[in-house]
């Protein structure tokens, strides 16, 4: 199975350039997912885009070209999770958070961006990928260089944990659903 809008091996374009012209606007969301912030989700794509240029005649002739840079992007985002300078944010006032009430259909999407920027980055890692990509457990596993198994517990901790922020216990699991 192939992710959300997966690039197939006829289909793929012959250049870097045409390849991220067609990937970049999906691998921008997905880093989006990974991080919680569309500026940090640039960086991520950013530095992916990067390597794979300097890795492009080896990356272009992969079987699975999407799973290799998801692969790479996910790196990016874990290595970047672990930079030191990253995790500082220093201000000499804190910002005010305003009230979002229940009125919009945006606030639904808000709080669920909100309750998965609370996991653990690996955590994160795996429910974007087998939930918004809808990769596979194996696809996902390969993505993120782990096994089934972790893939498979990450995931159920990574929903208990979305299912108790959200206030939603009686949420249907998706993986009864499939």
């Amino acid at each position: 199975m192939e992710g959300v809008g997966s690039v197939s091996r006829a289909e793929r374009p012959a250049d870097f350039e045409s390849y991220v012209a067609v990937r970049r606007p999906h691998l921008r969301r997905t880093a989006y997912l990974l991080t919680g912030d569309w500026d940090r989700a640039e960086d991520v794509v950013q530095d992916t885009l990067t390597r794979l240029f300097v890795h492009w005649r080896r990356a272009s002739r992969a079987d699975d070209l999407d799973a290799y840079v998801r692969r790479m992007l996910v790196n990016a985002f874990l290595s970047e999770k672990r930079r030191p300078w990253r995790r500082e944010r220093s201000t000499d006032v804190l910002p005010e958070t305003a009230y979002a009430g229940p009125a919009d259909a945006g606030d639904e999407r808000d709080a669920l961006r909100r309750a998965l920027a609370t996991l653990g980055p690996s955590q994160r890692a795996v429910v974007v990928l087998r939930y918004w990509d809808d990769l596979s457990v194996e696809e996902t596993a390969a993505a993120l260089g782990c096994s089934t198994g972790n893939v498979k517990s990450q995931a159920a901790r990574g929903l208990a944990h979305l299912r108790e922020a959200l206030g939603r216990a009686d949420a249907p699991d998706p993986e009864v659903a499939r």
